[in-house]
């Protein structure tokens, strides 16, 4: 298991355009940051589940742990104890 955590900027250039009265990080957003943290190619995001929205200055913690079978990696995001998103990654061939 190895942990990661992401800051979203309370001024990320994102949020004027999504939403001006609700600034919400977009999911592709949130899974490209998530990929950051893997640290690593990734040849697949297999799942993924978004279950709480993320805004401006949210603190998240990114739990990869090996999926069930094969090279696949699960991750689970939260923010405090509450879980924002979670899904499986694929890692690129060569990182296997």
């Amino acid at each position: 298991m190895r942990t990661e955590q992401i800051e979203i900027p309370a001024v990320h250039p994102v949020f004027p355009g999504h939403f001006p009265d609700l600034p919400l990080v977009p999911g592709a957003l949130l899974l490209d940051l998530i990929l950051v943290a893997f640290g690593a190619p990734v040849a697949a995001i297999t799942s993924a589940k978004f279950l709480q929205p993320v805004g401006p200055g949210d603190r998240l913690l990114v739990r990869f742990t090996p999926a069930s079978q094969g090279p696949a990696m699960r991750f689970d995001c939260t923010r405090s104890d509450e879980r924002v998103c979670s899904g499986v990654l694929l890692p690129a061939p060569e990182q296997r």
